[in-house]
Parts: C-alpha cells; structure tokens; sequence
C-alpha cells in the first residue's frame, strides 16, 4: 500500500513538473494579428509579467516571474516591443533582456518646413499635425543658439530617427534639435557664427535650389542684394507668408507677392524674421561661405535644369524671357 502510495506521489510529481515544463517550452499567442507591449524605465518583473499576460503575450503573470528568478543577473530593458507571433516565454525573456525595442524609421527631407513634417507624422500614424506644429512652436529647445527664434523652425534637422508608438512630438523636437547642434558644431569648428542669420539664410537657398554647386552662388546672390539694399524677393519666403496666413493654394498669386506678412521678401527689406525651411547641412554650409561672385540675379534655365545667374537686370530679363518661352513651348 505505502509502494503504491508512493509511486502515485512520483507519478503526480512528474506530471507537475511536465506540465510546469510545457507551460515554459509552449509557444503562446493569445492575441490577434499584433500587439504592442511598453516596458517603462524601473518596471520589476512582476509587474511586467502581468502586462505580458493582460497583453496575451504569454498565458500567465507567474511564467515570467519564474524566468526571471532562474536568471536573476538579467538586464531588462525598457522600451516598446512588438508581438506578432507566438513564443515560448523564454523567448519573451530574452528579447525584453537584449533590449529587441520596436521602432519604424521617420525620414526628414531636406528643405521640409514644419508644416511639412506634420503633415508627414500625422500620415505615418506617429504623432498628430496638431501636436507637432504645437511643440516646433516652442523655440525653447535652441533659444542658447538663437535667441531671436520664435519657433524651431530652421532647428529641425532633417535627417531619419527612430520612433516608436510612444514617441511624443517634444521628444521628437529634442531629438531633432540635438542633430542640428551636432551638425552645427562640424560646421563652425572653433568660430562663432550667428546662427539666427545664418540658418535663415540657408533655409532659403534650400528652397531655392536643389543642385548641390548652386547653393554657394545662391547664397551669395541673397548676400549681395542685402549689402546693396535690393529687396530679396524670395518666392519661397511669399510661399512660406502664405502658410503662416492659412492661405496656401498651391502658387504664388498677385495677393501673395502683395502680402504684408514679415516674412514676404518681396515688401520687406532684409531677410525674412526667422528659417522658412530646415535646411540640411550643403546648404548651411554655403550660408556660412557664400561664393564670391557679382551675381544679384538668378531664374530658373530654359533647358538643361538648375539656374542661370547674372549681374545685371538686363541679363536677368533677359534669361526670364528665355524660360517664359521655353515653358510655353513645353505646354
């Protein structure tokens, strides 16, 4: 009697320890197509253990709770992860303590304004337009730099980040700014620039141009006028008035060019009041070394791409005939 008493004990022992084994081999998915499990910075284990199981990633909190006590050296790292098929929770342990965070590439063209990046966020289901422009309009971040700023516009360097669901608009605004400040300390090693001047400057040859070897003749086009007192007369800048006044349609119209919003060229001497664009670093750097060149002028070439730069007026008028008849040509 106490044999069979005995082996009934082994038996159930066995079973337990089998069933305890499958609940930790098993792979578990208890949720549809994907989820998305956040781990905050400082979360023990017990509490991320119930919010695998509440997020159906594993099947209970105590799983994780035991993987954890039989590697208790473990690092877990915080972050947002990503589920999109089962696994063992060993598997789940491993990936929480490598630190395999989820994240999707957000790419910032050069010459994009903040209007544009928002427009960008909100498209890719990141971060709302409304959030966005609310924190690019706080010039906080670089008021060190440029203590004329009055948002961060210009300061937003375009580059690819990494973002996650939990990403917010400052966070993305502090991560853009501190590329800029990286970018800006290559390109004015050991001298002092006014980054206020310069960063307007360029984000103007930014929108102006996309060929590379122009930018230095573009900038010194703006250089030359300022220094003459001509009026800059910036289609860009008409552009960028018109977003201001929430009333872009897509051209520039007689009412735009007549605007007497400050960042309108054409009626205002001087540069603009702030950055247009975020311009990238070719063209921060031909703001900081304009070439030297008499031009005062430059309109799109008649054939061929890029620009054609003269000194006189009648040269420009000249060279605007030749392209007003080429596109007319081309219609």
């Amino acid at each position: 009697m106490k044999r069979a008493l005995f082996l009934a004990g082994v038996i159930l022992i066995a079973l337990g320890v089998g069933a305890g084994l499958l609940f930790f081999r098993e792979s578990y998915k208890g949720f549809e197509g994907q989820t998305f499990v956040t781990v905050e910075r400082g979360t023990g284990a017990t509490e991320i253990g119930r919010v695998l199981a509440q997020a159906g990633v594993i099947r209970f909190p105590w799983q994780f709770w035991m993987e954890r006590a039989l590697h208790p050296s473990a690092k877990l790292q915080a972050g947002e992860y990503k589920f999109d098929r089962g696994a063992t929770v060993g598997e789940v342990f491993d990936r929480l303590a490598r630190g395999d965070v989820y994240y999707f590439e957000f790419t910032v063209t050069e010459g994009s304004n903040m209007f544009d990046i928002a427009h960008a966020l909100e498209s890719a289901g990141a971060i709302t337009a409304e959030d966005f422009l609310s924190a690019a309009a706080d010039p906080k971040l670089i008021l060190d730099l440029d203590p004329s700023a009055n948002s961060l516009e210009g300061y937003l360097f375009p580059a690819t980040y990494r973002l996650s669901h939990s990403t917010t608009a400052a966070e993305l605004c502090r991560q853009m700014t501190e590329q800029f400040r990286r970018q800006w300390k290559k390109l004015t090693p050991g001298t002092v620039a006014n980054a206020h001047r310069v960063v307007t400057l360029a984000s103007m040859v930014e929108k102006e141009t996309g060929v590379a070897e122009e930018r230095p003749l573009v900038a010194a086009v703006f250089v030359n006028r300022l220094d003459k007192g001509m009026l800059l007369q910036c289609d860009p800048t008409t552009i960028y008035a018109a977003l201001l006044d929430h009333r872009f349609r897509k051209t520039i119209h007689k009412s735009d060019l007549a605007s007497r919003n400050p960042y309108n060229t054409y009626q205002h001497p001087g540069l603009p009041p702030g950055p247009i664009a975020n311009p990238g670093a070719d063209s921060i750097a031909a703001a900081l070394h304009p070439a030297e060149t008499d031009y005062l002028y430059f309109v799109a070439k008649a054939a061929g791409g890029g620009h054609k730069f003269s000194t006189t007026l009648a040269g420009h008028e000249k060279a605007t005939r030749e392209y007003r008849k080429k596109a007319r040509k081309a219609e």
